[in-house]
């Protein structure tokens, strides 16, 4: 065993000797070769094996000047070449922007010249950037392009490289057929160059695929082959993936000794190789056959090591089964209300995956016309010059001479026309130009009640989006109450024990519906403020009540120093105001703090004060909370979530109504949130 390790050191370390070696010796002979296009051919060899040990300073340094010597010379093959290996370093420094001006300049020099393949090179190059950033459209038509001269010319390397490309394409955009397709013309060039390493990859994406699709025997025997041609010394991440994966195959079929086999392998290799995600996939699937074999108490173990790595991953589809995987745990041990906590998790979660945009692929994709056909010869466009003689003869003819006095007659007696009818208009002129000043005026009343209405229905949409997001959250809790019920994991006992907490949120959801139809039956067609006169203590004592549960639950000192109070504003508007800022003092205070309520007469107007002892603001955040673009949001203090519209649309509501908010915070000591509204009719 020691010799063949010595052996394979020596073979490497002859292997970084040889390229060394051959690196040096271009370097010397370029220092000594003219300045000619055979210095810039050798120049690019050098750069080619600097790039392939990775010395993207060194090579990026030749580039530079062998583009420099290439252009002197205007040598378009060096610029073509030189432009291209510096897109490729740029694409190592995930640079982008730079990565795609290279890749675009080295196509045109590449056209330039009819450098077909090059052109291709170039091309499949940027399709691979454009997919890996998610811009499908561009990286297939770039992909496409490429394979058609690829497949032309039978390039097997290039085409592994552009087929794999596709194939992570239409894997990206759900379009696991193609997916499947594209991995297995990939799995045959492979094959056909011993590309060993691509081999692999091919066989394990072709098996990760058919699970997606559901034949997991199919899936089972892709996962056993790459398995199998695995190498266990250098390929340690891969089969540290692909271990778990199998396991579960067969744990689908209740095969419990298959799955334990590849499971407790796959759990003992990632651990000793430090393989979160394998470990994390390895622990929930490892948790799975356990709590179905009835060992609780393992299963439990495992499962929630698997959890607090998904939550240091954030791997989101390992965090929704541990979810799931905790449900079936607790409902099979009976505790039904820590099954009932993770199934509300597991419906947040699956309710915000569905909610991401899913890439759309574009149905229609035509590869580029990569070759410039424009290049046609310019003499044909151009005319030949008639004779000189044959021009004078024309001048010469009296005909002639007479036809051309005749045409300048007929000009000149429409220029005349035209003059006297322009002065007739002039009248006309002046009574449509004073038409038009009064059409502007409408126009501009029109518009700015126009903008009046667009900013009026914006604060609509988003007192709706607010109202349905709570309402939302409120309802999907008691659905997933009702869902444990239903499917009888629950008692009679756990049933009482959870009354309360399905009440608060009926409550919650209750109050909330309660408000929205109160103002909607107020306001109906429009979100014109109806102003009134009311007591705002009244408004107070109302919503303190809605978070009094909330406020016990968290120990907070909640004080009431307000007092009877007239203002003069929309009623419901106000209410939506003041729910919002006492709810957020509840979800930004800790146990034992203080919110305190209050409101005085400042200079005939009713200043209102919302104040907590909480978390307090950070000063980079307080600009942001009124911002309607900006949509920020924070969780609570005990992970109460929120829209991040709340603030903004109170700011709205209180302006509709001639009065302003604002906020002094210090973090870690508190807020203060303050509307001042006015209390009796403008004037103006």
């Amino acid at each position: 065993m020691k010799q063949l390790l010595t052996l394979a050191v020596c073979l490497v370390s002859f292997a970084i000797f040889s390229q060394s070696e051959k690196i040096d010796e271009l370097s010397v002979q370029l220092a000594y070769q003219n300045a000619d296009s055979t210095k810039v051919d050798m120049s690019l060899v050098l750069i080619n094996e600097l790039y392939n040990i990775a010395d993207y300073e060194m090579a990026l340094l030749y580039v530079n000047q062998t583009s420099k010597l290439s252009k002197e010379l205007n040598y378009t093959k060096g610029l073509a070449e030189s432009s291209y290996y510096r897109a490729l370093i740029y694409t190592t420094q995930n640079d982008y922007l730079n990565a795609i001006d290279n890749y675009n300049k080295s196509r045109d020099f590449y056209l330039k010249i009819s450098d077909t393949l090059g052109v291709a090179k170039v091309s499949n190059s940027i399709g691979l950037i454009e997919i890996q950033r998610g811009n499908y459209t561009v990286g297939l038509q770039n992909s496409l392009s490429a394979i058609s001269i690829f497949e032309k010319q039978y390039l097997k390397d290039e085409l592994s490289a552009a087929y794999n490309n596709l194939a992570e394409a239409y894997y990206k955009t759900n379009q696991i057929d193609k997916a499947i397709e594209f991995n297995f013309k990939a799995l045959d060039v492979r094959t056909q160059i011993n590309d060993n390493d691509g081999i692999k990859l091919s066989t394990k994406n072709i098996a990760e695929l058919y699970s997606i699709l559901k034949e997991h025997r199919k899936a089972i025997e892709y996962y056993e082959k790459a398995l199998s041609i695995l190498d266990p010394k250098t390929d340690q991440v891969l089969r540290g993936e692909i271990l778990p994966k199998l396991g579960s195959e067969y744990l689908r079929f209740k095969e419990y000794d298959k799955a334990s086999e590849y499971l407790v392998e796959g759990l003992k290799y990632n651990r000793k190789q430090d393989n979160k995600e394998g470990l994390l996939q390895a622990l929930n699937a490892i948790g799975n056959l356990n709590l179905q074999k009835k060992k609780i108490k393992l299963a439990e173990r495992q499962l929630n090591e698997a959890y607090a790595i998904a939550q240091k991953t954030n791997n989101k589809a390992e965090l929704l089964k541990n979810y799931k995987l905790h449900i079936a745990l607790d409902s099979t041990r009976g505790y039904y209300q820590n099954a009932f906590f993770w199934q509300t998790k597991f419906y947040n979660l699956k309710d915000s995956l569905l909610s991401i945009e899913q890439p759309i692929f574009p149905t229609s994709i035509q590869p580029l016309n990569l070759i410039d056909d424009n290049t046609k010869a310019e003499n044909n466009s151009i005319s030949v010059p008639q004779d000189q003689t044959m021009t004078s003869s024309w001048f010469n003819n009296p005909g002639f001479r007479y036809s051309t006095f005749a045409a300048f007659a007929i000009l000149f007696s429409i220029l005349v026309i035209s003059l006297l009818k322009t002065k007739s208009h002039k009248q006309e002129l002046i009574t449509q130009k004073t038409i038009l000043a009064e059409e502007k005026v409408r126009t501009d009343a029109i518009l700015e009640q126009t903008h009046h209405l667009e900013e009026v229905n914006q604060v609509k949409d988003k007192l709706f989006s607010i109202v349905s997001h709570d309402l939302k959250d409120s309802i999907s809790s008691i659905k997933a109450f009702l869902d444990l019920l239903n499917e009888d994991n629950i008692s009679k006992d756990e049933f009482f024990e959870l009354i309360p907490e399905l009440s608060e949120n009926a409550n919650n959801a209750s109050s909330l519906l309660f408000n929205l139809l109160n103002w909607s039956k107020s306001q109906m067609q429009n979100l014109e403020p109806k102003p009134e006169m009311f007591n705002i203590q009244d408004v107070f004592h109302a919503k303190i009540a809605l978070v009094e549960q909330k406020v016990e639950d968290k120990r907070i000192v909640l004080i009431d120093e307000s007092q009877r109070d007239f203002v003069f504003a929309d009623r419901s508007m106000v209410e939506i105001v003041i729910q919002n800022l006492i709810t957020n003092a509840v979800k930004f205070s800790r146990t034992g703090d203080v919110i305190t309520i209050s409101n005085s007469d400042v200079n005939g107007k009713a200043l209102i004060c919302v104040e907590d002892t909480g978390v307090g603001i950070a000063q980079e955040n307080i600009d942001k909370l009124f911002a309607a673009h900006k949509n920020f949001t924070t969780a609570g203090t005990k992970n109460e979530k929120g829209t991040g519209l709340g603030l903004s649309i109170a700011k709205d509501l209180v302006e509709l109504n001639n009065g302003r908010i604002w906020v002094e915070s210090t973090q870690n000591v508190g807020s203060k949130f303050y509307i001042e509204i006015p209390k009796a009719e403008s004037q103006a």
